[in-house]
């Protein structure tokens, strides 16, 4: 009996290893010699911009945003020259709370200044100025302005290389990075519940650009 029974978990783990060996590979890979240069633009299915602010000294809230839009010229042979602009919705703010999101969108109380976004936020725009690449060829500094609730200050994101290669789903040469920066939420004027709710912003930057 016990024979048996090593017998049939040998073979399952083979059964096992054979399955894994004969999976795929995902078709994006972290080697920066996949990338082309080019013109690309953001997918918005999977470009996200994550934010934490602190509740009352307690814990951190996190929400995100989406169908961000937005190109990318980039050319692997002069880093520093990629462009990259991107276009966010505010209006379209994802909360874990109805109510929260609600807080956020809503319109003041008789005409005066929302408390953070109001009904109908314009979008924000990040546009960069200047990109400075480390010695790694993975990692870069993107210099912008960030234009959000009408005012634009200067923005600086850490950059990393994610991957690059082609989408099979649609044919589409892609390459992902991932960012994160930190904002005084007053200095766009979103100083509402200061300071019970943080000014420290935590931005962390999921994208994905396509040509």
């Amino acid at each position: 009996m016990i024979q048996r029974i090593a017998i049939a978990a040998t073979a399952l783990a083979l059964a096992g290893a054979s399955a894994l060996t004969a999976a795929p590979p995902v078709p994006g890979s972290p080697d920066p010699a996949r990338v082309t240069a080019g013109t690309y633009k953001a997918d918005p299915l999977h470009t996200l911009v994550g934010w934490k602010v602190n509740h009352l000294g307690f814990n951190d809230y996190f929400g995100i945003f989406g169908s961000i839009t937005g190109t990318l010229v980039l050319d692997p042979a002069n880093l520093s020259a990629a462009q990259v602009s991107v276009r966010i919705p505010v209006r379209k703010v994802t909360t874990a709370s109805e109510g929260l999101t609600g807080h956020l969108l809503r319109n003041p109380k008789g005409g005066g200044k929302p408390d953070y976004f109001g009904a109908k936020p314009a979008d924000a725009l990040f546009v960069s100025t200047k990109v400075t690449p480390a010695g790694d060829g993975r990692t870069a500094t993107i210099d912008g302005n960030l234009t959000l609730n009408g005012r634009t200050r200067p923005v600086s994101i850490s950059a990393s290389f994610a991957g690059a290669g082609k989408n099979p789903l649609n044919g589409k040469e892609t390459v992902g990075f991932h960012g994160t920066t930190v904002i005084a939420r007053s200095q766009w004027g979103l100083d509402g519940d200061v300071p019970l709710v943080g000014d420290e912003v935590v931005l962390t930057i999921t994208a994905a650009f396509e040509k």
